[in-house]
């Protein structure tokens, strides 16, 4: 007998607390949303699968010219296609190349068990695209009207041995790609795209060198794909053109490798993607050591995944410091080294969230080979949660207007319990809606429960007037609340304007 699970790509609404009438999940990533409280907001951090490897070399089309395995998306992307109903992969391989690498494509009914199909563009390998490249980010636009460009794939390829530039393909179905659309300048490696759909821009995420931060980033946006690409190049000692903005460099709180401490962090890559109203950002941060270093020693470099936020797609919340996807300290693990964020991610699967990473073990005699893909997995908008660990606390919650919703919903681990309160612009419960009127949860951990009154089941009477929320814990954690226009739950708002990856709706997807 078949189970489902409801899956959702990217649920991407405007925050309720902000903008009024467009209610969606609100989490609590930031405190933007908080008026007051006295719990603790804890960062959660996601678990790795089991069965990883869910992905590795095992083809000999996967080994590059001297033998050496890799089989990962170096960016690249997970996405899931409700078209084909299947989750797709494009990702890394040797291909018997010299320099860099072929991209490959594989694909799953349920995320961790993957196939590599015998395809004809090389025929009896899954190649898709024989550029010789460093790295290449796959995008899935579901909202692109031009079929053929359904798919857009932003390859990083090799010039020459010291120098890269990106060039732009197209394709319907992600398999069968167009000449290059578009060429860039030179570049400096390890460069990514991803679209950042609240303001419709699609961004290059472009390494450079910055004098003691060493590797950076800078920020390239435009509406137009092939103008973007057009218009990117390498800029020298921190300097902008019109275009190009410089925009990061790693924290000196960032972490350090454990046998370099002496080295400063450094942002390896960075990538980003909608979650939720916010722009969900991957740090990988680079410890070291250089690469003469790791070949010298037989040893990977050591880059970890953390995360941050952002609600205009420049500026980031990076708060949180403790790695998100880090490397294992088994030197024979799948993961020994240079752990990176994959374009695409996260994935909604039902109750959780799907993060597919690149890791690589450790290899003679090559530092950088043995390339693999790895699967963990988090609470559906498990980021960050308000606890309260021994005793009753709450937190209140900034204005919102319930305009186009009638139920309360909340994502929470209850071992006490948990209880909702409505509160009049100037902080006064309402009647009907108190903390003693509210049908308290006990003893449940679900990601979707609906709050109720004895004498209200809904908010409907509230529509239009300006409301607060007051939460009372007991022994509890509280992930994200939204309000819904309808009972089973789904987030009710504006989708956010659209771009690769987002959808508004939830898909069953039946897993044998």
């Amino acid at each position: 007998m078949k189970r489902y699970l409801s899956l959702v790509i990217l649920l991407s609404f405007v925050y309720a607390g902000l903008i009024k009438g467009q209610p969606g999940r609100i989490l609590f990533v930031d405190t933007i949303g908080i008026e007051k409280t006295d719990l603790q907001r804890i960062h959660h951090l996601p678990l790795y699968y089991s069965g990883n490897p869910v992905l590795k070399a095992d083809k000999k089309w996967e080994l590059n010219i001297n033998g050496d395995p890799y089989a990962a998306p170096f960016s690249g992307g997970v996405w899931y296609d409700e078209t084909g109903r299947k989750f797709k992969m494009w990702y890394s391989a040797g291909g018997g190349k010299l320099l860099g690498l072929v991209t490959c494509y594989a694909e799953s009914s349920d995320g961790k068990n993957w196939i590599k199909p015998e395809l004809t563009i090389v025929p009896g390998t899954n190649i898709v695209d024989t550029l010789e490249h460093d790295c290449v980010s796959v995008l899935l636009d579901k909202f692109e009207k031009d079929s053929a460009k359904r798919y857009k794939m932003f390859v990083v390829e090799f010039n020459n041995r010291s120098t890269v530039s990106m060039k732009l393909k197209y394709s319907s179905d992600g398999i069968h790609w167009s000449a290059p659309q578009a060429l860039s300048g030179e570049l400096y490696d390890r460069c990514a795209a991803y679209y950042d759909p609240f303001r419709g821009k699609y961004i290059l995420s472009l390494k450079t060198i910055n004098g003691i931060y060493r590797r950076s980033r800078n920020y390239l946006e435009h509406e137009d794909p092939e103008m973007l690409v057009s218009l990117a190049h390498r800029v020298y000692d921190n300097q902008s053109d019109k275009f190009i903005r410089y925009w990061f460099h790693a924290d000196d709180d960032d972490p350090r490798h454990p046998q370099f401490p002496e080295l400063r962090p450094q942002i390896y890559n960075h990538e980003a993607m909608p979650y939720e109203g916010y722009m969900l950002g991957y740090f990988t941060v680079w410890q070291g050591p250089e690469n003469n270093i790791c070949d010298s020693l037989n040893i990977q470099k050591r880059n970890e995944v953390l995360i941050g936020w952002s609600k205009d797609g420049f500026h980031w919340n990076r708060e949180n410091k403790t790695t998100f996807l880090p490397v294992s300290e088994d030197f024979h693990a799948w993961n020994a080294g240079n752990v990176q964020s994959t374009a695409g991610n996260p994935l909604i699967v039902g109750d959780s969230l799907y993060f597919y990473v690149s890791g690589r073990y450790n290899s003679k005699p090559k530092h950088d080979s043995n390339f693999a893909t790895g699967l963990a997995t988090l609470r559906r908008d498990g980021f960050v949660s308000m606890r309260s660990e021994k005793k009753e606390g709450y937190v209140i919650v900034k204005t919102l207007v319930p305009k186009d919703g009638k139920y309360l919903f909340v994502n929470a681990d209850v071992k006490g319990t948990l209880a909702v309160e409505v509160l009049e612009e100037n902080g006064q419960p309402l009647e009907g809606f108190t903390k003693k009127d509210c049908i308290q949860i006990k003893n449940t951990d679900k990601t979707k429960l609906m709050i109720s009154w004895k004498k209200h089941s809904e908010l409907e009477s509230l529509k239009e007037r300006m409301i607060r929320l007051k939460f009372y814990l007991n022994k509890a954690d509280l992930y994200s609340f939204w309000i819904s226009a309808w009972r089973t739950g789904e987030s009710c708002g504006y989708t956010s304007g659209g771009g690769p990856g987002l959808s508004d709706k939830g898909i069953d997807v039946p897993v044998n």
